[in-house]
């Protein structure tokens, strides 16, 4: 690493696109920030596909955005939907020569995403130096099809040489969000009363964090009614809730799920009153911060901020991904002793019972947390600034 650059030779100009999802959105701002961090002055524009997440997330982080008219392919061939798809990616391809032409990037970095393909593929035939950020075991199409063309591959997990040649593959982890990176350190981990405070809970009780990802997920948001409906059918006396609930039911399942537990909170509200139901959380760090024990999807950015993190973990794996990437995300912590599995088809009835053994297991907690750090990498966007300034010849 270039530890002191003069200003010669300094980042200037950089492009970094993708997004679609908290996943990819979340890894590309880390790289963004630890850019910044070394070269101040630096201009950084991000590309995103109109209508997606990163429209909105990236401004609010601080950075300027671009849209292209691209979407992926829908997996029924026979979609109306695809008709238009050879006109957005034409349409993509000539903005975004324009978009090349008029910043003159030094280097053009994605992070997957449909809005990483046409940027990284005219980006390589001008001969600008590419990098991609691949976050899962299973690489997703964008990057799959940009995988001769780059020159340059940091990948979040081991064994990504079936998809991109070995020579160009670098192991850095997934770079994460700088306030959940500092959880790393105990001094920088907010107080427990903060933490709960925050949320609107009381420290008199353990807390369970369950997060089905920025989309939510409508399998966990089940598992969470059916805790809560098991609490419920117990004889009066006994309907409370031992542990207190983090619901992050996802943005498209707010007005759902607020709608559910209002109603259940008028039958039972000394239940209703230890669950916060949340679309999406901005502070992660007090979320963390806050739990006791974490159930959680395991897309790739969730197993690294997991591991970093390190509470006991129950990972549920979505069935909607592409070759059961997930699966294959958890298992490199299940592997390890790191946390628990439980089947997407199984959560409803198993989710209740996997949290009470965990509370009754401080054991197997302890083993899970001295797991779960030996399994984090908290230096991925350093690693990956270096790899940047090396393409660079900085």
């Amino acid at each position: 690493m270039n530890t002191n650059p003069t200003s010669s030779d300094k980042i200037k100009r950089v492009l970094i696109s993708g997004g679609g999802t908290g996943g990819h959105i979340h890894p590309a701002l880390a790289i963004a920030d630890e850019i910044v961090l070394r070269n101040p002055d630096v201009e950084i524009r991000f590309v995103g596909a109109l209508g997606r997440m990163e429209m909105e997330k990236v401004p609010a982080a601080g950075y300027e955005i671009e849209g292209l008219w691209i979407s992926g392919v829908e997996r029924k061939i026979t979609s109306l939907k695809n008709l238009s798809f050879p006109f957005k990616l034409i349409s993509s391809l000539i903005k975004a020569g324009a978009l090349l032409r008029k910043y003159k990037p030094q280097i053009v970095i994605g992070v997957g995403g449909f809005a990483s393909g046409p940027l990284l593929f005219r980006a390589s035939k001008k001969g600008i130096p590419t990098l991609i950020q691949e976050q899962n075991s299973f690489p997703g199409i964008t990057n799959r099809i940009l995988a001769n063309k780059v020159q340059t591959v940091c990948a979040g997990f081991p064994g990504l040489e079936r998809w991109f040649p070995k020579e160009r593959i670098v192991e850095t982890g997934n770079p994460l969000r700088s306030s959940v990176l500092k959880l790393a350190d105990s001094k920088n981990t907010p107080p427990k009363s903060e933490s709960c405070a925050h949320f609107n809970f009381k420290n008199d009780k353990p807390i369970i964090f369950i997060m089905g990802g920025s989309l939510g997920a409508k399998s966990m948001n089940s598992a969470v009614k059916n805790v809560l409906e098991h609490y419920a059918s117990l004889e009066q006396s006994k309907q409370r809730l031992p542990y207190a609930i983090i619901w992050q039911c996802g943005a498209r399942f707010l007005e759902e799920s607020t709608a559910w537990l209002k109603d259940f909170q008028k039958k039972y509200p000394e239940i209703a009153r230890s669950v916060r139901c949340l679309g999406f959380i901005d502070r992660m760090d007090l979320a963390y911060a806050a739990a006791d024990i974490i159930a959680s999807r395991a897309g790739a950015m969730s197993i690294s901020e997991l591991a970093l993190v390190a509470k006991p973990t129950i990972l549920i794996p979505s069935p909607h991904v592409s070759e059961d990437h997930q699966t294959k995300n958890a298992l490199s912590l299940v592997k390890r002793g790191a946390s628990t599995l439980v089947k997407d088809h199984d959560v409803v009835e198993k989710l209740r019972t996997e949290i009470e053994a965990l509370l009754l297991d401080q054991g197997k907690c302890d083993a899970m947390v001295t797991a779960l750090k030996t399994a984090s990498r908290p230096n991925a966007s350093v690693i990956i600034a270096d790899e940047v300034e090396k393409l660079l010849n900085l």
